[in-house]
């Protein structure tokens, strides 16, 4: 049953992006619709030809990547995955090729859609089918850049990412924001009055659902506008967006889910925001996680806004979280890093002044939006500098890199950033005649960072596209990481990549980066990644923590307004993260030359053997070409040695064969090969079968991960087929789910209980004493007593904090409170020390049940809507309420979600025209208890805090008594909020308005 529930979620082939992912499960749908050709049309065993053709290919693709290898011929119904070994880069060389030999244009989806030779088989005849389909990237179009639009200021201003999309959306509502890359057509566009809007509308939606500020959201959304809604829904909602990536591959499943689901507990999670292709999985990964309530949909939370309460949205300030970036877990386990608005805003500032971006600039990405790179330093630096982004799909990449080119040739496309993998891609995988027409002479940054910058790819790149106008200037190598957001040094402009050639000896035994020769055959490469972006500083320091002087290795570290405060909720990875002289760790090993920082590798990763540090990456790079190991599935790291106080040096790699005579010599091979390199050989050298080697969502190697396989014992053995690792989950989603329907169901009885407590047994019998006792001090006392009976049987029990701060009682005063829950009167009614008179809205006093309960408690009633009348009741309750203070609540409504709103001036005109002192009250926990809107109450504390008073004489202006009543009102208010530590909601926003203040 569980399987039958679960496993279609996971009948999907193996994907690398989520766009993959959301792709794949649309040609399913299709294929169950019909629209797949009919299996006799599509390459079975009996159409021979086609079939024999194609197996060729793949046949020819085999031997190349594992010459020598002994093994059965691939059949159409070969596993690409279990037996012939193909990973996704393998897949996108293959299905390049098919494209070649058939000529044809296959659709992206059959990347990760095709598990076997006959699946891609059924591709390639639907594609014949298909009329006007070509191969390659479209003809090179006539460069056409985007309309000249006056981008207007930038917003310098701006505290938050939602007043600088608030500034835009005002100055240029129809201005082009993202162009949304497509080869036939100009493609959809998303325009800055269309994110405000639509965002705001998601805002509403999440609002309505009931998500507070401070609360995570999940996003797992494809590249495509509702990603941008949603993110920007989230913010304007006062929650925090925590995007992240859907499963690589159907037999990852097990691990992708649980580390989510540990991501999501961290975070503690209230909603996901995902699409209608991908709700089962996160249904799924709910499953595991108590707190995550909700799994919606853009179109659903924009279709609840259509019917929400389209009150103020919670203020957002500069210090708040905007997001949380989780790391890869490259190197360990995966931390939530906390960016602020400020942060963000200060590196997109800097970043724009490093690169000096004007409005002649246009960004060009096809980068994942759940990684820094693409979220912040794509997305994020256009939409503050005002300058139009075009942008791709990730697979839209990995399926034709000549996209990528081909979208700055036709937009004039002058910044694009990408990891140094998909430079390398461009080199092997873009053939002569799909550059034909190109024109690059129009990028003038092409930065490269996010992973190692090689030095032969950065000079091949130069080479080779220079004959297409690309200026070996623009190569651009830089460093950043997601704990200073994402840029922290780039290069300088115009420059070009500069290449350090160092001893090797020297570097690994002493830690100097001795210049070497150009002639030294040993002698190691290293790409200069820039200098510090404006206003940040980085030093290298020694184990010691003193500062080292150039060109010595030691620890990088930085500093700037762009860092991090820390991890979310994890003090000790936070500790580890500051040095003691408040400086950030990189956790990466580098040395500094004429003000230039060059990475050599990663702390964590570096080997210390023997003396000599030892850089993995170096050793991955060469064994990975050996013929017979996998290139791209080599892991380097070190293990215990307690007998000898050193590390051994393990080598992982991953190989198809598996005769022992064969892994005997490649194992020789591998040992001569680093004994070469290191002047040494490994302690061991582990050989795995194909994808055995962990890789984060980026593809880099996961060498803790590794170092975690190899001590467990676990190389080699084989993940378990994914039904049973879908039951497996859903097996262990067991347990939160009942503590979850056991929760739900103890709410809803406690719920049952407080109302059946005042409906039936409080409720009734007070009312009926209220209305008939003859004096007011008894109705008091048994409103009183009844309100205290209420929270006692419910649990509720409301804390009076500071009564010794009221004036005497034969001081008249006037009270003030803010306002969160229709419980409010009636917990101060139980927890005041004395009677006071309720100043109660003109409209109560008509009401049977109301009216007459409120007028026998000596409420005072004020006319809200005549300004005349309203003026007299000041008047009147100044004059006094038969000696009980009268009680305000100036807000004059309340708001299902937190935040004090403006304070109305009636109880302040009262207090100054009689020279009455203000007594601020703040009440905390009834709006948890029992929301507006909601007839739902809910287990909380409640609190009510009495403040210091204040008279009008402090505030007095002069003899002008409305300005003092404005002044006592300010100061009476700035009191609340710090007593009752609520939001702001003073420069309140509508979610269903846009910046020009219209509904969309």
């Amino acid at each position: 049953m569980i399987f039958a529930v679960f496993v279609p979620v996971f009948a999907l082939a193996p994907v690398e992006t989520p766009e993959k992912y959301y792709m794949i499960r649309k040609v399913i749908a299709r294929e169950r619709e019909g629209m797949a050709p009919p299996e006799d049309a599509t390459g079975t065993e009996d159409d021979g030809t086609a079939g024999r053709r194609l197996l060729d290919v793949v046949a020819g693709l085999v031997a190349e990547l594992h010459p020598g290898t002994a093994g059965p011929a691939p059949s159409l119904d070969s596993s690409f995955d279990r037996e012939l070994a193909l990973d996704s880069l393998s897949r996108v060389e293959l299905v390049a090729r098919v494209e070649a030999a058939f000529s044809v244009a296959l659709p992206e989806t059959v990347l990760g859609s095709a598990e076997t030779p006959r699946e891609l088989l059924r591709a390639v005849a639907a594609a014949q089918a298909a009329p006007g389909r070509r191969a390659g990237p479209p003809p090179a179009a006539t460069p056409a850049a985007p309309a000249a639009q006056p981008v207007g200021s930038l917003p310098h201003r701006a505290e938050t990412l939602i007043e600088a999309l608030a500034h835009h959306a005002a100055a240029n509502a129809g201005r082009t924001h993202i162009r949304f890359y497509a080869d036939e057509g100009d493609g959809e566009v998303l325009t800055y009055g269309g994110l405000h809007g639509g965002a705001a509308r998601v805002a509403a939606g999440l609002r309505a659902g009931g998500l507070g500020p401070g609360e995570a959201v999940i996003l797992m959304l494809p590249t495509g506008p509702d990603y941008f809604l949603a993110f920007f829904g989230v913010l304007m909602a006062g929650g925090i967006p925590v995007p992240i990536y859907p499963p690589a591959r159907p037999t990852q499943i097990e691990e992708h889910v649980r580390r989510h689901a540990g991501l999501a507990r961290n975070c503690r999670a209230a909603a996901m925001i995902t699409d209608d292709e991908a709700r089962r999985l996160g249904r799924l990964l709910r499953s595991q996680v108590e707190g995550l309530r909700h799994v919606v949909t853009v179109a659903e939370l924009t279709a609840a806004a259509v019917t929400a309460d389209a009150g103020a949205l919670p203020a957002v300030a500069a210090g708040d979280i905007a997001f949380l970036q989780y790391t890869s877990g490259s190197t360990g386990t995966p931390k939530g890093v906390t960016l602020t608005h400020a942060n963000l805003l200060a590196n997109v500032r800097a970043m724009g002044k490093a690169l000096e971006v004007g409005p002649g600039d246009v960004c060009v990405s096809w980068l994942p939006l759940y990684h820094d790179m693409g979220l912040i330093g794509a997305w994020l630096g256009s939409l503050y500098h005002g300058i139009p982004l075009v942008l791709m799909a990730p697979l839209s990449f990995l399926g034709r890199p000549a996209r990528w080119l081909h979208a700055i040739h036709r937009y004039r496309g002058t910044i694009s950033a990408a990891p140094n993998f998909a430079y390398e891609m461009a080199l092997r995988r873009i053939p002569e005649r799909d550059l034909e027409g190109l024109d690059l002479a129009s990028w003038r940054i092409a930065a490269n960072g996010a992973e190692p910058v090689s030095p032969d790819t950065v000079r091949r790149f130069g080479e080779r596209f220079a004959a297409f106008g690309f200026g070996r200037q623009a190569m651009m190598p830089m460093f950043g990481l997601a704990e200073n957001c994402v840029g922290l040094a780039f290069s300088p402009l115009d420059r070009g990549p500069l290449i350090d050639r160092v001893l090797r000896e020297p570097l690994a035994t002493a830690g100097r980066a001795e210049p070497a020769t150009a002639d030294d055959p040993k002698a190691i490469e290293f790409v200069a990644c820039g200098r510090p972006i404006p206003g940040h500083e980085m030093r290298v320091v020694d184990e010691a923590g003193r500062e080292a002087p150039d060109r010595r290795e030691g620890r990088l570290q930085f500093r700037g307004p762009s860092a991090t405060s820390g991890y979310y909720r994890n003090p000790e990875a936070t500790k580890a993260l500051f040095s003691a002289d408040g400086w950030l760790e990189t956790g990466d090993r580098a040395y500094i030359a004429d003000g230039d920082v060059y990475v050599t590798g990663r702390i964590k990763d570096i080997i210390i053997r023997a003396g000599r540090n030892i850089h993995p990456a170096e050793i991955e790079d060469a064994v990975g070409e050996h013929p017979q190991v996998r290139k791209g599935a080599v892991a380097v790291f070190g293990g215990r040695a307690a007998d000898t106080g050193t590390e051994r040096l393990i080598v992982l790699a991953e190989t198809r064969r598996r005769e022992p005579d064969a892994l005997a010599a490649l194992r020789a091979d591998i040992n001569g090969l680093i004994a070469d390199l290191i002047g040494a050989p490994p302690d061991e050298v582990v050989l795995a079968p194909p994808n055995t080697v962990p890789k984060t969502s980026s593809g880099k190697i996961r060498r803790a991960a590794s170092r975690e396989l190899y001590e467990k014992g676990l190389i080699g053995r084989s993940r378990p087929a994914v039904w049973r690792q879908t039951a497996r989950i859903a097996l262990s989603g067991v347990g939160p789910t009942l503590r979850r329907a056991r929760r739900r169901l103890g709410e809803w009885g406690y719920a049952a209980w407080f109302w059946l407590v005042l409906a039936v047994v409080v409720g009734p019998a007070v009312w009926l004493l209220v209305a008939g006792l003859p004096s007011a001090r008894l109705r008091w006392r048994a409103a009183r007593a009844g309100a205290r009976l209420l929270f006692g049987l419910t649990g509720l029990r409301p804390r009076l904090i500071g009564a010794e701060t009221l004036p005497p009682a034969e001081v008249p005063f006037v009270l003030v409170s803010n306002h969160m829950s229709y419980l409010d009167g009636c917990v101060l009614t139980a927890a005041l020390p004395r009677p006071v008179a309720f100043v109660a809205k003109a409209e109560l006093a008509p009401q049977f049940v109301a009216g007459t309960f409120l007028k026998r408690l000596g409420a005072v009633f004020v006319e809200r809507f005549d300004a005349r009348q309203s003026a007299a009741d000041a008047a009147r309750i100044a004059a006094g309420a038969d000696g009980r203070p009268p009680l305000y609540f100036p807000e004059g409504t309340l708001t299902r979600g937190p935040g004090l709103l403006p304070f109305h001036l009636g109880a302040f005109v009262a207090a100054a025209g009689a020279s009455l002192p203000v007594v601020p009250l703040a009440l905390r926990g009834t709006r948890s208890v029992l929301r507006d809107g909601s007839w739902f109450p809910r287990r909380g504390r409640i609190s009510i805090t009495i403040g210091q008073s204040v008279s009008p004489a402090e505030t007095a202006v002069g003899g002008d008594a409305w300005k003092t009543a404005l002044a006592l009102r300010d100061e009476v208010r700035r009191r609340v909020l710090e007593l009752s530590g609520e939001p702001d909601l003073i420069g309140e926003r509508s979610p269903l308005r846009d910046a020009g203040g219209k509904l969309p």
